[in-house]
């Protein structure tokens, strides 16, 4: 997951008390991430600094993954000055492994977010993107995230999370289904508003793009029966339309294609973040334009890539 921007949000200055903005981008891949490897989050937060620097609006990046190496953008602080994974992991008295050294890392910064507060200032306006860790438990298991949002509120921060997922590995149903129970857990955990993103669209083909785009808005009962063929249990198989029922019923989790290569797909993006923190409140305030007719800027999306 990743986490905020700062200054409305991911946002206006009132006279009594400053109001900043914050999301965090979240990376929903699950299992064990090679520390070595270059994170979605990563990713997102280098496209998106360069989207809003095109828009000319002032963004900056806090990097809270202890085991990330190399960025593309600058950021404002950096948790590897305070604790590092590949440090925790080479101590003989801890005998961490990758895992183990992450959580370390991140219980050791909650206890410590005194640090945060020193490198964020006090600066009014604040946009902030905070580039967080992947692994999933963070947001599900472990109160680390969760004090984290409590502590940004407390600083007067309006924060959102962005939660991504990897569009290469949702063209099935029963993955799709994985995915948002994920996106779902990190939302009840952290109670904040949630942006879910499928990214790397621009490296899906075609006919991927076709598949693809009945899974932003889904019918999870459609889903089902497009997939019942391959449920062998019907134990399983009453478990698995008992999910799609609770995620059909309650509507909660929905998709926005991230394509880093079309500057509208990154817009839509960032109008939900803005109206989740409602950025530049004092200014006239428009509602995001997938509002008035969100499907058809899909189907738009999708014909224009089919055409290529």
């Amino acid at each position: 997951m990743r986490l905020v921007h700062r200054s409305c949000f991911r946002n206006s200055v009132g006279v009594a008390r400053r109001l900043k903005g914050a999301w965090w981008s979240t990376c929903a891949a699950g299992g064990t991430r090679n520390s070595r490897s270059r994170h979605a989050s990563s990713t997102y937060c280098a496209t998106m600094v360069q989207h809003c620097e095109a828009l000319n609006r002032s963004v900056q990046v806090v990097n809270l993954d202890p085991a990330a190496e190399h960025f593309s953008y600058s950021v404002m602080a950096d948790i590897r000055e305070l604790i590092e994974v590949d440090d925790v992991m080479e101590d003989n008295s801890l005998q961490f492994g990758p895992n183990g050294g992450l959580v370390f890392c991140m219980e050791y910064f909650a206890n410590n977010f005194d640090w945060l507060e020193n490198c964020l200032g006090h600066v009014e306006d604040d946009y902030i993107l905070f580039d967080c860790p992947g692994q999933i438990e963070l947001y599900t298991h472990l109160p680390v995230m969760k004090q984290l949002v409590q502590q940004l509120e407390q600083w007067e921060f309006r924060v959102c999370g962005v939660f991504l997922v990897d569009s290469q590995f949702m063209v099935e149903s029963f993955k799709f289904i994985s995915g948002i129970l994920a996106a779902l857990s990190a939302m009840v955990s952290l109670e904040i508003p949630q942006v879910n993103i499928m990214t790397k669209m621009d490296l899906l083909s075609k006919k991927a793009k076709k598949e693809i785009e009945k899974f932003l808005d889904p019918d999870m009962y459609s889903l089902l029966d497009d997939s019942t063929s391959d449920l062998r249990s019907k134990k399983f198989k009453k478990l698995t339309n008992a999910i799609c029922g609770l995620i059909d019923d309650y509507s909660m989790v929905r998709f926005l294609p991230y394509d880093q290569s079309d500057e509208e797909s990154m817009n839509i993006v960032l109008q939900h973040i803005d109206f989740a923190i409602q950025y530049g409140e004092d200014l006239e305030f428009k509602e995001p334009k997938e509002h008035e007719d969100e499907s058809s800027m899909f189907d738009e999306y999708f014909q224009e890539h089919q055409n290529e």
